[in-house]
């Protein structure tokens, strides 16, 4: 090799940080989640963190609305940067501008996140930083067009109009002054962020099969993410416990409340975990959007143990706190029943759906009888572990592990 030609083929710091996205269809199907993309999951569970710690303060309906809400926008955020670098990004130096541009962002809105539903100064401030992190999120898809065909250029275009009818509900959330109205804004945005990617799977467009794919990595990344938004549950009753006075019950409730947690993990990574589903665009979209009411639910049951445990020593648990981690426990189950049934078909999880579906009446049967902490959390970590024994049992008899893919 001539000195010329090596100089012309070695890579540049100005190539590195110009090379073009990847297009669609472009897929790394052997491509693993990397240390960037678990540092920017990080970030958002921080601005998860905020606001399940304002729920936990506020264990009412307004509450858990206002928490939902605000979870709804940063989890829009959040899908719309996952699946850029999923399908667009590189291991170079304009994908990893990006990332850290929109961590930046991300702590920005991190200071307005926590009281964004119930201060207007914060809800303010949180909506005016949205907007520039989902107007970059939106030019970075709009830089790809270039590269696709006219046919995948066209799809991007209708995706980018989507995104900036919500960049608009945002940008008009800024301007007034009323908290309802804010609220309501921000809830039109989400609905309409999900109503317009779940319309899509009733339409035959062969472009929105070839573009939404769920690889094995990005199945990666959701269970990544749902191992970060577990945490939360870990943080409420630790926060509980040292909150609460350390008697041998409020020990004991705590405890069994973590085992609740464990049980969400055991279902969800023996039935879900780094398994794509099956080839479809419904059941992509499924599989997709199943995710935010289970993590949802995580988050908003890791902030109700702070007040299960709280109030241990209390002959009933309190109204709104039984519903809100017996509720969420029960979401949890019926996200977890659609996700499952995208997957494969595989004699040992036959019946998940349905004993899934179960055990979420039996949560809202707790909910509703509300008894003490202990016998609640109790309750709730019974119902999630049948659900998991009758696939092992299941498993046991076709002689396979039950984490078999």
């Amino acid at each position: 090799m001539t000195p010329e030609l090596a100089q012309s083929s070695r890579p540049t710091l100005r190539s590195w940080f110009t090379r073009p996205p990847r297009a669609h269809g472009e897929v790394l199907e052997d491509r693993t989640v990397s240390f960037l993309e678990l540092f920017y999951d990080l970030v958002f569970v921080v601005l998860i963190a905020q606001i399940a710690h304002t729920l936990a303060g506020d264990v009412t309906w307004e509450g858990f609305r206002d928490f939902a809400i605000v979870f709804g926008l940063i989890w829009i955020g959040w899908i719309n940067g996952t699946f850029y670098h999923e399908l667009h990004g590189r291991e170079d130096g304009r994908s990893r501008a990006y990332i850290f541009g929109q961590m930046a962002l991300l702590v920005l809105l991190a200071i307005y996140a926590a009281h964004a539903a119930d201060d207007p100064a914060d809800g303010r401030g949180f909506a005016i930083v949205y907007t520039i992190l989902l107007t970059f999120i939106a030019l970075q898809w709009l830089a790809i067009r270039p590269h696709d065909t006219p046919e995948m250029a066209a799809l991007t275009l209708r995706y980018v109009l989507n995104m900036a009818v919500l960049i608009g509900l945002v940008v008009v959330s800024a301007i007034v002054s009323d908290q309802g109205v804010r609220l309501a804004l921000w809830g039109v945005a989400i609905a309409l962020a999900v109503a317009g990617t779940i319309a899509s799977i009733f339409r035959v467009d062969p472009q929105f099969e070839d573009a939404f794919r769920v690889t094995e990595s990005i199945s990666e990344r959701f269970g990544l993410f749902t191992i970060i938004m577990l945490g939360e549950v870990v943080v409420g009753v630790a926060d509980g416990l040292s909150e609460a006075e350390r008697t041998s019950r409020t020990i004991a409730t705590g405890l069994v409340a973590l085992v609740v947690g464990f049980g969400f993990w055991w279902n969800y990574f023996d039935f879900v975990g780094r398994r794509p589903p099956r080839p479809g665009a419904r059941n992509r979209v499924i599989w997709n959007f199943g995710h935010l009411p289970m993590w949802l639910g995580i988050a908003a049951a890791g902030a109700g143990m702070v007040s299960l445990i709280e109030h241990a020593a209390d002959g009933r648990t309190p109204r709104a706190t039984a519903w809100l981690i017996a509720g969420s426990t029960a979401t949890i189950a019926i996200a977890l029943a659609l996700i499952v049934a995208t997957m494969p078909p595989h004699e040992g999880r036959r019946r998940v759906p349905t004993s899934l579906l179960a055990a979420a009446l039996v949560s809202l049967g707790l909910a509703g009888a509300r008894p003490d902490p202990l016998l609640l959390a109790a309750g709730l970590a019974v119902a999630l572990g049948l659900v998991w024994f009758e696939a092992f049992v299941r498993h046991a008899h076709a002689g396979t592990p039950i984490g078999d893919h």
